[in-house]
């Protein structure tokens, strides 16, 4: 069964809202741009460098602006990504967006970094590019990596929501056994990729080189201006989910 996930048209006053929207993702180590129009894409930057986000970001934008012969002014909102994810990439992100939401009264819309991803899984299923048996009833598990053998992560379903809140969870040989005996999970993201070994099952599926991305964002960005569900600008957090621990250097300068 093939997923159809495209938005269904909002009206206004019989015209459909031809939003421009501009998407930030930065919760991981990839640091990705998308500006879309109305659902659709429209331009796209994407750099897998680590710890490039200061230095692309603002670039990426610019570059799409230009490609696209606008400006800041012809946005319509401004969506990021919440996270969880990393606390710096977050941080770079939010704060990019915010900026310009307050320069240029923009609305900001914030998406959960794990339902795009999830989206973005449900898409590759609607293009034909991946396909498993009884789609319709699996899990999907996207995981973002958070160190050792702990991950972020949430279940949905094959619409995209929510099944299970997102959590802080370290995995070992038993974890989701109870699930998996009885239906199929498809783990994706990062965190999936050091767990492979750990979660045997019949039922567990395994999407490699999966990462959040601006354009996974596109549809839920589209959802949440029809619906008008913006963020307080000025008082706006990532969603972190656990606190930020400094780490300090062991090597010796002095």
């Amino acid at each position: 069964m093939v997923i159809n996930i495209k938005l269904i048209d909002k009206k206004f006053g019989g015209q459909k809202k031809m939003a421009l929207i501009l998407s930030i993702e930065t919760s991981t180590k990839v640091c990705s741009v998308c500006i879309s129009r109305n659902g659709e894409i429209e331009g796209f930057r994407e750099s897998r460098e680590e710890k490039s986000h200061a230095k692309k970001l603002t670039i990426f934008i610019q570059e799409l602006l230009n490609e696209l012969i606008i400006n800041v002014d012809d946005l319509d909102a401004v969506a990021v990504s919440k996270g969880p994810g990393s606390y710096t990439g977050l941080r770079i992100g939010v704060s990019t967006a915010k900026g310009l939401c307050f320069a240029k009264d923009l609305p900001l819309i914030a998406i959960n970094t794990l339902q795009s991803m999830a989206y973005g899984i449900i898409q590759k299923v609607t293009s034909g590019e991946f396909f498993t048996d009884d789609f319709e009833n699996a899990i999907l598990v996207p995981m973002i990596d958070a160190r050792r053998m702990e991950v972020y992560s949430a279940f949905f379903n094959s619409k995209g929501e929510f099944d299970r809140d997102v959590k802080a969870e370290i995995i070992d040989e038993n974890s989701y056994q109870e699930i998996l005996s009885k239906q199929k999970m498809i783990f994706f993201g990062d965190g999936s990729e050091k767990i492979t070994e750990v979660v045997k099952h019949e039922n567990a599926i395994f999407i490699s080189g999966i990462d959040p991305s601006a354009k996974d964002m596109v549809q839920l960005a589209q959802l949440a201006f029809d619906n008008k569900s913006f963020e307080d600008v000025a008082y706006f957090e990532p969603f972190y989910l656990k606190d930020f621990v400094a780490t300090v250097s062991k090597k010796k300068y002095f």
